[in-house]
């Protein structure tokens, strides 16, 4: 089995709030890995740790075996760490076909093409287009991003994601804020994600971590709580515990 992301003892402290206690953690090749747990619990701050966008107060962070504990988050994006946020982060004036075809430019070091006349670069419109195709979104194309229901807004985030060609890919609550009538796209696009393609998806609604995840991490108080497989998870009367009542049930 190969691992493609390592957290070793991973410790963020902020003043005297510990937020990221001692976790261990070993994402394996093609994973669908859930990370899950009560308000609070510390969940953003990991994965804001293992995607370079905080630095750890200890602890190692190791990508296809690589050291990057001291990478910046866009030295990781190219090494093959893609991230996803609660909040989107697209620009609203852009489209999605320039939105996407700005991140392959980026992957491959090739910003200055972005300012060459649009069309230019035939390799990035087509993989552009491709990717639209493949999330359904191809309607959309040329639409400014601001125009976009926000469904649609989460679906292109994951498509920007994709365009870096990553390992390991951090989903942070994908459907958060969805309508419902939309949120069914969604999960169908998460389940349909690339095999190749490691996944860690922090997420409040159940129903989509058991549609996905094939192992849960439930961490509690900045630690890892537990591990398992969504069975075992589902059942563990300590989980339950923990949520305070709140629903954990294998859908």
């Amino acid at each position: 089995m190969t691992i493609v992301l390592e957290a070793r003892q991973l410790v963020k402290k902020f003043g005297g709030i510990t937020a990221t206690d001692h976790i261990d953690f070993r994402l394996p090749e093609g994973a669908r890995h859930a990370l899950i747990g009560p308000n609070g619990a510390g969940k953003t701050t990991f994965v804001n740790l293992l995607s370079g966008v905080l630095v750890p107060t200890s602890g190692e962070i190791l990508l296809a075996g690589k050291d990057v504990t001291g990478w910046s988050a866009r030295r990781r994006a190219h090494a093959g760490m893609a991230r996803t946020f609660q909040i989107n982060q697209l620009f609203a004036d852009l489209t999605p076909v320039e939105t996407l075809m700005l991140t392959i430019a980026e992957r491959e070091n090739a910003g200055w093409a972005w300012f060459r006349p649009v069309g230019a670069r035939t390799d990035f419109v087509d993989e552009a287009v491709q990717l639209l195709a493949d999330l359904g979104l191809s309607d959309i194309a040329h639409l400014r991003v601001g125009e976009l229901a926000y469904g649609k807004q989460r679906l292109l985030e994951i498509a920007v994601a994709l365009a870096q060609k990553p390992k390991v890919l951090l989903l942070d609550e994908p459907a958060a804020g969805v309508p419902e009538h939309e949120r069914e796209q969604i999960l169908d696009v998460v389940a349909a994600l690339p095999s190749s393609v490691a996944l860690i998806l922090i997420e409040h609604d159940m129903h989509l971590v058991f549609r996905f995840a094939k192992s849960i991490s439930v961490l509690v108080n900045g630690g890892l709580f537990v591990e398992g497989t969504p069975d075992e998870i589902a059942n563990d009367p300590r989980v339950r515990q923990v949520y305070l009542g709140e629903e954990v049930v294998h859908v």
